[in-house]
């Protein structure tokens, strides 16, 4: 092996699992810790994978692999498919959140079709939050403390035509010990009786946040304006985030 030339080593090299790479392929000697930790090796991986960005916009491509290799929606049941599965901190005022199938009565469909559900509030505040633990998601405390990879956050929200109602989005990195690290929080979203009822996105990015960052917490919320018996509060579904490459 000490004879082959670097370039078909790194292809050599490539063919490996990438967990086995840093873990044991870096351990066998100078060289091959060097093309592990080098750019070339991630780069041909990339490739070869289909993960593509511009070579000016990287900084670490073994990063960049890892992160798009796990990227995913962090948040579990975001569209009601388990009913309030996985949602904790639960706040069910008036009759408490439902589950409805899309479109719903006076409602819009989703732009995907993917989306089959929604969550609604009824005539009293109802909210519900998860806290994600980044760590137990596969990302590690060097990566979080040094690259910082962006934090990508999105929600949808609707009304129904025949009634008016309020929405808010609130969002917290935080530490090991649960202190708030960066925080976004919506303005309260009113939208009036006799809206037309289409769903609409709000996303947030969060990006230089400094280290520390160990869990997620993600939480949103409404009511109706009208206060009528029943489910005619903001409907949520969809919502998501992700860590980006």
């Amino acid at each position: 092996m000490e004879s082959l030339p670097e370039a078909v080593l790194i292809r050599i090299l490539a063919s490996v699992p990438a967990v086995d790479l840093v873990l044991v392929c870096r351990l066998v000697c100078c060289q091959w810790k060097n093309l592990v930790d080098g750019a070339a090796l991630w780069i041909l991986k990339c490739q070869q994978e289909g993960l593509t960005r511009a070579e000016s916009d990287a900084e670490n491509w073994q990063n960049f692999y890892f992160l798009s290799k796990k990227r995913k929606n962090l948040i579990k049941n975001p569209c009601g498919e388990e009913d309030l599965e996985h949602w904790g901190e639960v706040e069910n005022g008036g009759d408490g959140w439902k589950i409805e199938e899309l479109p719903g009565d006076f409602g819009k469909e989703f732009p995907s079709e993917e989306v089959h559900k929604y969550f609604v509030t009824s005539y009293e505040w109802c909210r519900k939050a998860q806290v994600i633990n980044l760590r137990a998601e596969g990302y590690w405390e060097e990566l979080m403390d040094t690259t910082q990879p962006k934090i990508m956050v999105r929600d949808w929200y609707a009304g129904r035509s025949d009634a008016g109602c309020l929405y808010e989005l609130c969002v917290k990195l935080l530490s090991e010990n649960e202190d708030v690290l960066a925080e976004y929080k919506s303005e309260t979203v009113t939208i009036p009786q006799d809206n037309d009822a289409s769903w609409t996105e709000i996303s947030h990015t969060f990006s230089d946040y400094g280290p520390g960052v160990r869990f997620v917490r993600f939480e949103h919320g409404g009511q109706d304006t009208l206060f009528w018996k029943g489910w005619y509060g903001v409907r949520v579904t969809n919502s998501s985030v992700t860590v980006e490459p």
